[in-house]
C-alpha cells in the first residue's frame, strides 16, 4: 500500500461526522441550564426584532451572555428559516463542531494525512466535544474560531502570495472569536510571542501590518459602539468584572482560598487526565521529545500554541483586578483542544514512522488507567495495550504491511485503535435512556396544553424557568405556569381548569437533584391527591386536577 495516502483522513472524516451526527440526535436532552435558555431567548428577540442593544435602562440586568452576538446571532437566522425547535437551537454548535473536523481535514489531508486523521479523532471523538454539540453553549463555536485563527496564522506567515489577505482574515477570525466568547484571550500570549519573533527576524511584515491594522480598526469600532450605546467603551470588560464580583463567594478570592495551592499545582493535570485528555497530552509530549527526529516544522507551532494555552488555563485569571483561576470544568478547555490535538497528531505520526516511544507511551497510559481506576481507565488501558503490542510486533522489513512502521497499514491500525477506544464512551451514552424526557414533554405540551386551552399548569422547578421555549416564546395567553409549591396559594376561578405535569426523568436527573429538585414523584403526587390521568408519554404524565 502507498504510504501517506489521503484515504486515511478521508475515511476518518466520514467516521467522525457520522458518529457526531449519531450522538447529536440520539442523546439530545433539550435545554440544559440557564445559559442556553438565555442565548435562545436572545436569538428569538433578534429574529423577531425585539432585541435591545443597550443595557437594561434600570441597570438591573448585567448579563455578559448578551454581548456574545456570534452565539445567538446565527441561531436567530436559523429560527427565521426553520422555526424555534431544540434542533434549530443547537444546530449552530453542531455545525461548528463538524467545521473543526473539516478544517483539520482541509489543512493536513495531503501534507500530513496521519496528523489530520489523528487530530480529527482526538478532537472530534473527545466525549465533551460531542456532549457540547447538544447545547447552545459558546465553547464549541469558540473552538472552531480558535482552530481557524491558528491555521490562518500558520498559513498566512508562510504564504508568499496574498499575505495581506491572510492578515485581514486572521484579524477578522479573531474578532469573530471575541464576539463568541472572551476566552480567545488564551491565545494572546502566543500571538505576541510570534509577532515579537517575526519582528526580530524582520519577516512577514506585510501579514502583520494587515493583521494589526485591521484588528485595531475592528477593535476601535467595537469600543466606539459600546461608547455610543452604554457611555462606556470598556463596558464588556466591566460587565465581566461585575460578574466575577457577584460570584466571588464560591471562588478562590474569598470562599475557597485554602484550595488555591492545589488548583495551581496538581489539580489541572488530574482534571485533564480525568476528562480523557491524557491521551492527547502524552502524544503531544511524544512529539515534543521527538523533535530531533521530526522533519515537519509545523509541529513546533502547534506545540508552542498548546503550551502557552495550557499555561494560561493552568495559571491564568478570569479577572483583571483579582487573581481568580479558571474553573476546572471540561467546556473551559475548548481553546486548548485544537493545538493540543494537532500536536498530538504529530506525536502519533512520529510513532507510526518509528515506534521507539511505544513502550513508555504504554506505561504512561497504563499509569493513567491505574490512577483513575474508573470507567475512563478503559480508554487508557486499551490504548496502552495497543502501543505495547504494536511496538513489540513492529518489524522494519519482510513482514505484513500492518507490521511495518511508516506504511499505510501500520498507520491505519494505529488510527483504528484510537478510534475504537475513543468511541466507547460516546457509544455508551448513545445507548442510555433519556435523563430529561424532553421529546415526551414536548409532545404532551403540544397536544394538550396549547391554544385555546386555558387554566393553570403546575410544573417542576426546572421547567418553570423555560416553559416558554416549548411554545416558541409565545405562550397561549390563557395558560399560567406555576411551581408545584405554589399549589396552595393559587386561587382558581370557578370552572377554571388546572393540570399537573410530572416529568419523572427530570425529578430523577442527578444534575438537577443535587441542588434544584428536592422532591420525588411520590411527593408531587401526594400534594395533588385529586387528579386523573389525561396523557402519558414515556416518563411524562399529564393529570387533570379536580
Amino acid at each position: 500500500m502507498k504510504p501517506h495516502s489521503p484515504r486515511l483522513p478521508d475515511l476518518t472524516l466520514v467516521f467522525v461526522v457520522l458518529l457526531t451526527l449519531a450522538y447529536f440526535f440520539l442523546t439530545h436532552e433539550g435545554l440544559y441550564d440557564l445559559d442556553d435558555y438565555f442565548y435562545s431567548r436572545y436569538a428569538h428577540q433578534l429574529a423577531s426584532g425585539t432585541f435591545r442593544v443597550e443595557p437594561d435602562p434600570q441597570g438591573l440586568l448585567h448579563d455578559p451572555l448578551k454581548e456574545r452576538w456570534l452565539i445567538f446571532g446565527p441561531v436567530a437566522l436559523l429560527y427565521r428559516l426553520f422555526g424555534i425547535t431544540i434542533i434549530s437551537t443547537t444546530l449552530w454548535p453542531l455545525l461548528a463542531t463538524l467545521g473543526c473536523a473539516l478544517v483539520l481535514w482541509m489543512t493536513y489531508r495531503k501534507r500530513e494525512p496521519v496528523v489530520a486523521a489523528g487530530a480529527m479523532l482526538l478532537l472530534g471523538l473527545h466525549y465533551f466535544t460531542l456532549n457540547l454539540t447538544n447545547y447552545l453553549y459558546p465553547d464549541n463555536i469558540l473552538m472552531f474560531w480558535c482552530l481557524c485563527c491558528g491555521v490562518s496564522l500558520l498559513r498566512g506567515r508562510e504564504q508568499l502570495r496574498r499575505p495581506v489577505l491572510w492578515g485581514v482574515g486572521f484579524a477578522v477570525l479573531n474578532f469573530a472569536a471575541l464576539l463568541s466568547k472572551e476566552t480567545i484571550v488564551y491565545y494572546l500570549p502566543f500571538y505576541l510571542g510570534v509577532l515579537a519573533l517575526d519582528m526580530f527576524r524582520r519577516r512577514h511584515g506585510r501579514f502583520w501590518l494587515a493583521a494589526v491594522g485591521v484588528g485595531a480598526a475592528l477593535l476601535g469600532t467595537y469600543l466606539a459602539f459600546y461608547q455610543v450605546y452604554t457611555d462606556d467603551a470598556f463596558y464588556r470588560i466591566h460587565l465581566i468584572e461585575h460578574t466575577n464580583e457577584f460570584l466571588k463567594e464560591g471562588n478562590f478570592l474569598e470562599g475557597n482560598r485554602a484550595a488555591l495551592l492545589a488548583r495551581l499545582t496538581y489539580q489541572p493535570l488530574a482534571f485533564l487526565v480525568g476528562t480523557g485528555l491524557g491521551v492527547a497530552l502524552l502524544l503531544a509530549l511524544a512529539a515534543a521529545l521527538g523533535r530531533r527526529r521530526r522533519q515537519h516544522p509545523e509541529a513546533d507551532f502547534w506545540l508552542a500554541l498548546a503550551a502557552t494555552t495550557l499555561a494560561f488555563y493552568w495559571l491564568g485569571s478570569t479577572s483583571l483586578t483579582h487573581y481568580n483561576p479558571i474553573t476546572l470544568i471540561p467546556r473551559m478547555t475548548t481553546p486548548l483542544l485544537p493545538p493540543l490535538c494537532l500536536a498530538a497528531g504529530f506525536g502519533l505520526r512520529a510513532f507510526v514512522r518509528s515506534p521507539r516511544q511505544g513502550y513508555w507511551l504504554a506505561a504512561a497510559l497504563l499509569a493513567c488507567a491505574g490512577w483513575l481506576h474508573n470507567s475512563i481507565s478503559v480508554l487508557y488501558g486499551g490504548l496502552a495495550l495497543y502501543f505495547a503490542v504494536a511496538t513489540w510486533l513492529a518489524r522494519p522489513v519482510d513482514s505484513a504491511a500492518w507490521r511495518v512502521p511508516g506504511t499505510e497499514g501500520f498507520a491505519a491500525l494505529a488510527l483504528l485503535a484510537l478510534a475504537a477506544m475513543l468511541s466507547i464512551r460516546p457509544v455508551y451514552f448513545m445507548r442510555k435512556p433519556s435523563v430529561s424526557g424532553h421529546a415526551a414533554q414536548q409532545q404532551v405540551l403540544a397536544q394538550h396544553l396549547r391554544a385555546p386551552a386555558r387554566g393553570v399548569v403546575f410544573v417542576d422547578d426546572f421547567l418553570i424557568g423555560n416553559y416558554d421555549f416549548y411554545y416558541g416564546y409565545q405562550v397561549p395567553p390563557g395558560l399560567q405556569f406555576r411551581r408545584y409549591a405554589a399549589a396552595d396559594s393559587v386561587r382558581r376561578r370557578p370552572g377554571e381548569k388546572a393540570w399537573l405535569l410530572v416529568n419523572a426523568s427530570t425529578l430523577t436527573n442527578p444534575e438537577l437533584t443535587r441542588k434544584l429538585i428536592r422532591y420525588s414523584r411520590a411527593d408531587v403526587l401526594a400534594r395533588f391527591p385529586r387528579r386523573r390521568l389525561v396523557k402519558q408519554v414515556g416518563t411524562v404524565q399529564l393529570y387533570g386536577i379536580d
